[in-house]
């Protein structure tokens, strides 16, 4: 198995699970970097941004990897939708464009050296300048003109988003309700609106449940919040760990006390809750 630099602090856990997940099964698939490229049609450089986290790759790129280390493709192509509705909120990022058919392999060896996977962590190396491939200025153009539509798209909306706003305004201005009214108003509104967990911990057919989620599958990481993660705090006080409040947040303590478990059983250590760690919390 290849060893992995470490991922950048800042990067997204949504994101951070799918380069893990990228990972995970370019080790199953036992190819070099080189030979990666050969087979899925994008770049060596290509590969070494999308799984060291400084890119995001195309669903096609995803799909070709998945198969090649003989995965289920929907589930990484899951994990690749959430990762680029949160890319698509860093600004000046783009995904990469979808690269032309894949090369000959046997012609990509005459350029490229073979790195082995295996000896040669994929980490902090450039490979040497690579030929623009047939059509790259074409695809260019196209990446161009489809920047140019979405930045068209914002100008519209925000422009649609002004005059609403305008419009509201002209309206009758209601008067102002008494001042102790409006300071305890929005906290009441507040505290009445924040759920309530509680945790009622049975074992069912062999498997524990708290009484707020019977799910074994969804993928939770920190920032996340709901009856789900509410659920997992239950489970992780049952396994004598200390998530802190059971208030379906999940924050520090309930990642630390995730990390823990983990650990404890021998699963990669992430902090990130998905369907090996949920199995380990409800056996």
């Amino acid at each position: 198995m290849s060893r992995w630099k470490g991922l950048p602090e800042e990067l997204d856990p949504r994101v951070r699970q799918l380069v893990v997940g990228l990972r995970r099964v370019k080790d199953r698939s036992g190819l070099s970097l080189r030979r990666l490229a050969a087979k899925t049609g994008y770049s060596t450089s290509s590969w070494e941004r999308y799984l060291s986290g400084r890119s995001l790759p195309s669903r096609e790129a995803v799909e070709a990897i998945a198969r090649l280390g003989g995965d289920d493709p929907a589930r990484l192509l899951a994990l690749h939708e959430v990762a680029a509705e949160v890319w698509g909120r860093t600004p000046d990022v783009t995904p990469e464009p979808r690269p032309p058919a894949p090369a000959d392999p046997g012609a990509d060896s005459k350029t490229h050296p073979d790195v082995d996977s295996k000896t040669h962590p994929d980490v902090d190396w450039e490979p040497g300048p690579e030929a623009d491939p047939p059509g790259a200025h074409g695809r260019a153009l196209r990446v161009t003109l489809v920047a140019g539509s979405v930045a068209l798209v914002l100008a519209v909306a925000a422009a649609v988003l002004l005059a609403v706003r305008l419009t509201d305004g002209e309206e009758p201005v209601a008067a102002d309700p008494p001042t102790a009214t409006v300071s305890s108003a929005p906290a009441a509104a507040r505290e009445s609106q924040r759920p309530v967990y509680t945790c009622r911990s049975q074992r069912i057919d062999g498997r524990w449940y708290a009484g707020n989620s019977r799910t074994v599958k969804a993928v939770l990481a920190k920032g996340h919040a709901g009856p789900e993660v509410a659920e997992a705090q239950c489970l992780l006080r049952e396994a004598g760990l200390a998530p802190g409040a059971v208030d379906g947040i999940f924050g520090p303590h309930t990642e630390r006390a995730v990390r823990d478990l983990q650990k404890r059983s021998g699963l990669v250590v992430d902090g990130i809750i998905g369907p090996h760690t949920w199995k380990a919390l409800r056996e």
